[in-house]
């Protein structure tokens, strides 16, 4: 039996929906008629803890007394902050249930993503019944592998309680759900809508705020992307079953990071480390990112056991990145960004050759440092060894940088080994453009802006992570995304559905992309062990006129390490747990600091530089300290975000089928236009295009239908149309490519026809880069309602590549390419 928690009233009065106009469900507390078999048993802790205003997750404030990595799944009931019926006069809501007199659709929306599967009540409900879920406003579909690719299903019935099951795990992620009324028998009611959520007991035993909401907003909707993830024996990568639902080792190191600083949960991190330590799915770079969590968990718990424990297998993993290096192995992935290779596309490509080259030498040397503190300096030789070998051998060639994208250049950044000029050279080449710093994936985002404070680049940090994790939260995120662009806030309402592309259909709770939940806690709040297990670790914030106040804890095994930091008012507190010994940097933030008093007249060994004053040997206490500051806060210059490409961007409804001396006048592509054969005539400054993953479709010959192409013969009035379609609904097909190597300089239009041919409601998308770079060029472009046919026209004067995806029916369809 679930159990419905109390916080659903609060919770729901809180929340604003975006229908109007708005019907608020309160059916909280409602008894089911009959008890539906639930896999898991009720939550059994309290709210007893903090309340956090800017979280999204629902049990922010419930603790449980001891949580346990061995701990099974438990689970708790949400009603709907809102109900839409698309016919009001065939639906009725009352105070505790809907009245139904015909056929209509019901949409709930729960106010955040939840790890759950659908019930509700009626005893009266007979007919055509379907019930459907998403994490976005419209409801799922999948790709073929899933166990249920189409997230509509008519609901199992027990008793009187129905319940949509999709999976044998049941659960999926859900934020919206419908109920379909396809065919009414008699009018009937229905009660007690409801999603199951199942969770793995974690507390908040972490926390974080300051100035900018929206960092505070970035933290705890990280926080809450893993917690939801958290599976019974293992860390889950993602919600929505599409047949990926495991625990991968490299997905689960920015998971993990983020769980140890917001739920301290240790144990089950260790589980996890176990349980993945023996996998390996051909991923080179993944047995790497596992060797760099064993690191993370041993400066964060000093477990030296678990360390002795994976030592061999640690080990083996790094030879065989020594024996990789310099010898293009098969990577097989490296992200999903287009400079990566688009995921499985092209992951050998050499920007992924030199980034695992680079992460190999981090990883051996950030090995070997923890060799050193574990006791076993034979192997902190050896590894150290391994990376000053490789790091000489790249500075054979003076200009070793150059070559590095913005990928490998983080590697490089976070390897720790370059000197003033190598990184000054690398900022200018790799990162200061704010556009191109951005990657695809949030995943590869959490390794940039590691390095971008690495680099003490702190505002440009900031401005990544806003446009990365923030533009995902103005998308209305309330989990992070598999992928995201800034750019889909400009083409969609928040909620809608996203664009899918190389990484299949996308997801919309994946914590992979949580690392920016550690990456606040270690650099903006600034707690970071020193030393393995907290034993002596550093509080340094990075404050300035963007943030001018932070405060926050990080959960370690000897308690909670807790600060705060206010450049307004010069506030200083701090937290030291018992067997810890902590540094304390003052932050000058661009301005004198006249005076420091410890408030309990405590003196402490001082040191200074050009942005902190230091205290060391702070020892167990709760520190009190006012610091007075002269000056003014420096102003942080706006940084642009801007775009290569011409802007401009014409589409055309009225020609139709019509081309001939309205467009093609430099060449054309009539895609599929004899049977399966394409009509082409290229420019003489372009050579043969390139086409990927496209599959191939011709929809009619002859036709009078106004929307098929008119042939390229003088005076014809044959049509005929084809298509190049994406390759729905097969895993990581819903995208395809377009090289056009057109000569570099030479200016062109460049006019896509779109055709949705059999009215299946295509939505799609379009992405331009650099064809040599693979830099973005443009904002991404949404083709929407090309039922009669529509032209997109862009202007270049490069080689692009053209990048097709699919966002919404059956799949996309181009039909046609000229040129101009």
């Amino acid at each position: 039996m679930c159990i419905f928690v109390s916080l659903n009233k609060t919770f729901i009065a809180m929340k604003k929906s975006i229908f109007l106009p708005l019907l608020t469900l309160l059916w909280v507390g409602t008894v089911l008629s009959q008890p539906l078999p639930e896999p898991y048993p009720p939550v059994s802790g309290s709210f007893s803890g903090v309340k956090a205003l800017h979280s999204p997750d629902p049990l922010v404030a419930y603790r449980w007394a001891n949580p346990q990595a061995t701990d099974d799944l438990e689970i708790y009931t949400l009603s709907p902050v809102s109900v839409q019926a698309d016919l009001p006069n065939h639906a009725t809501v009352k105070a505790s249930s809907i009245h139904i007199t015909g056929a209509c659709n019901l949409m709930f929306d729960f106010g955040q993503v939840n790890a759950a599967w659908l019930e509700f009540d009626s005893e009266n409900l007979s007919g055509e019944i379907e019930a459907s879920i998403s994490e976005f406003n419209e409801p799922a579909v999948l790709n073929a592998g899933s166990e249920h690719p189409k997230k509509t299903a008519r609901p199992v019935r027990y008793g009187n309680s129905w319940r949509l099951e999709l999976n044998r795990g049941l659960y999926e992620g859900v934020r919206f759900a419908w109920i379909h009324i396809r065919q009414l028998d008699k009018p009937a009611d229905i009660s007690a809508v409801r999603l199951v959520c199942q969770i793995k007991p974690a507390n908040y035993e972490g926390s974080f705020a300051c100035s900018d909401t929206m960092l505070t907003r970035i933290w705890y909707t990280g926080a809450y992307d893993v917690k939801l993830n958290l599976l019974k024996d293992f860390f889950g990568a993602i919600l929505m079953e599409r047949s990926d639902r495991h625990s991968w080792t490299g997905d689960a190191h920015p998971s993990q990071a983020a769980s140890m600083v917001a739920f301290g949960n240790y144990d089950f991190v260790k589980a996890n480390l176990r349980y993945t330590s023996t996998q390996f799915n051909g991923i080179a770079s993944y047995s790497l990112y596992w060797v760099l969590s064993l690191i993370d968990y041993y400066n964060y718990t000093g477990d030296k056991a678990l360390l002795d424990e994976m030592l061999t297998n640690a080990c083996d993993k790094l030879e065989v990145a020594y024996r990789h290096y310099g010898q293009h192995p098969m990577l097989n992935f490296y992200g999903w960004d287009e400079r990566l290779g688009a995921g499985f596309e092209n992951p050998n490509c050499a920007e992924n050759q030199n980034a695992y080259k680079m992460l190999s030498i981090r990883v051996w040397n950030q090995f070997g440092a923890a060799m050193k503190q574990a006791g076993y300096p034979q192997l902190a030789v050896k590894y150290k060894q391994y990376a000053d070998e490789k790091i000489a051998e790249l500075r054979k060639d003076a200009a070793w940088t150059a070559s590095l994208g913005v990928h490998a250049a983080a590697d490089a950044v976070n390897a720790e080994f370059m000197n003033d000029r190598e990184q000054e050279n690398i900022w200018q080449t790799a990162f200061s453009d704010r556009l191109q710093r951005l990657s695809y994936s949030p995943f590869n985002q959490f390794f940039i802006i590691q390095s971008l404070a690495r680099m003490q680049r702190y505002n440009e940090a900031l401005a990544t992570i806003d446009d990365c994790w923030g533009g995902q939260l103005r998308y209305g995120a309330t989990t992070f995304f598999e992928v995201f662009r800034p750019s889909w806030n400009d083409i969609s309402q928040p909620n809608d559905a996203p664009v899918n592309n190389q990484c299949g259909y996308t997801s919309l709770t994946h914590p992979w992309s949580a690392g920016v939940t550690k990456w606040l806690s270690e650099e903006l709040l600034g707690i970071k062990p020193t030393q393995p297990g907290f034993a002596s670790f550093l509080i340094q914030p990075h404050l300035s006129q963007a943030v001018t106040w932070v405060k926050g804890s990080v959960p370690t095994l000897h308690g909670a390490v807790a600060a705060s930091f206010d450049l307004t008012t010069g506030n200083v507190e701090v937290n030291i747990p018992a067997g810890t010994t902590a540094t304390l940097a003052i932050p000058k933030a661009g301005r004198t600091v006249k005076s420091i008093s410890f408030k309990e007249q405590k003196r402490f060994k001082k040191s200074e530089d050009a942005n902190y004053l230091y205290y060391a040997g702070l020892r167990e206490g709760h520190y009190r300290i006012k610091v007075t500051y002269a000056g003014k806060l420096p102003e942080i210059p706006v940084e642009p975000l801007t775009y290569a490409g011409k802007a401009s961007v014409k589409e055309d409804l009225s020609t139709r089928g019509n081309w001939k001396g309205r467009y093609g006048s430099k060449g054309y592509l009539l895609c599929n236009f004899d049977s399966l054969n394409n009509r082409m005539l290229l420019p003489d400054f372009m050579a043969p295009l390139v086409f990927s993953k496209n599959g191939n479709v011709h929809w009619a010959s002859g036709t009078t239908d106004a929307r098929a192409l008119l042939s390229v013969q003088n005076g014809a009035t044959t049509r005929n149309l084809g298509a190049f379609i994406t390759r729905d609904p097969n895993a990581c097909d819903q995208t395809m490519t377009i090289d056009i190597p057109s000569r570099k300089g030479q200016s062109y239009k460049l006019s896509l026809y779109f055709v949705d041919w059999d009215r299946q409601e295509r939505r799609s998308a379009i992405e331009i880069f650099d064809l040599d770079s693979k830099n973005l060029l443009l904002p991404v472009y949404m083709v929407r309602n090309y039922g009669e046919g529509k032209y997109v026209t862009f202007e270049f004067d490069r080689p692009v590549r053209v990048r097709i995806d699919q966002v919404r029916g059956t799949n996309a369809a181009l039909s046609g390419i000229f040129f101009d």
